[in-house]
């Protein structure tokens, strides 16, 4: 495969907004798409149901838990494409690369339902990596030990998980902006919205179609893009971090 060959690729995308997020990128992204899945055989039959819908996606294996799984495709496209081009987190980066990061409105909600302080640590902008796992951490452990709400959480372990991905994608974007400015990363966490998976559930609102609509927006920003760049973005809209918008119907202040 010629380094010269784009790439975007697609964590945990073998069903739902994951599966449409390939979908889209493979009918829209110049360059490659490919899908990934801890279990080989539902990811090749993901890539069969696109094959069969004229599409041709690639699939490579991937657990994100696991750190084996993770060196394997990175060293598969290192070999194949020198690096990568589009990276969709439903978790080698080169130039104008595009990194986005699946989140959820239930972040903040989350975050909005946490105390004072827990909020100002979360919303700060020099919170690092570091303090951030702290946090994480603690958080388990309070939960472990029923004490999370005395501590100030949330009692949504989903919603404090999607605070982690937000708060680590704002970290990450302010390292690139810090460490790599010429390289022109940009690097977004998202909401897809409400959206029918199994996640979801079958009342919710939006097609895995309508719920890829964003992220897929965020990986296809034009090469000489200079933002949105560490932001929450709900309906192709930033949207400032903490503050609930009023995107969807089931958000209210």
């Amino acid at each position: 495969m010629s380094s010269h060959t784009r790439v975007a690729l697609v964590t945990g995308s073998n069903k739902g907004i994951g599966l449409a997020i390939v979908r889209e990128l493979c009918r829209q992204f110049s360059g490659d798409v490919v899908l990934t899945a801890r279990d080989v055989a539902r990811g090749q039959a993901a890539v069969k149901q696109l094959e069969a819908e004229g599409l041709s996606p690639r699939f490579h294996q991937l657990d994100i838990d696991d750190l084996q799984s993770i060196r394997v495709l990175r060293d598969f496209l290192c070999k194949e494409y020198g690096g990568l081009d589009v990276l969709v987190n439903n978790a080698a980066i080169i130039t104008k690369s595009r990194v986005v990061n699946v989140s959820s409105t239930e972040g903040v909600r989350a975050l909005n339902e946490c105390s004072p302080e827990l909020q100002q640590k979360f919303k700060s902008e020099t919170i690092t990596e570091e303090e951030l796992v702290g946090l994480m951490n603690k958080f388990v452990e309070d939960t472990k030990n029923g004490v999370h709400s005395k501590e100030g959480w949330s009692d949504s372990t989903y919603g404090v998980t999607k605070i982690g991905v937000s708060v680590l994608s704002r970290i990450y974007a302010r390292k690139l902006s810090e460490q790599r400015a010429g390289d022109k990363i940009l690097l977004n966490a998202c909401c897809p919205g409400w959206v029918r998976t199994d996640t979801g559930g079958p009342k919710a609102p939006k097609s895995p179609e309508e719920g890829a609509e964003t992220p897929v927006y965020l990986a296809l920003l034009p090469s000489d893009a200079e933002e949105p760049h560490g932001q929450f973005v709900c309906e192709k809209k930033v949207v400032e971090w903490g503050v609930l918008p009023q995107c969807f119907p089931w958000v209210t202040a």
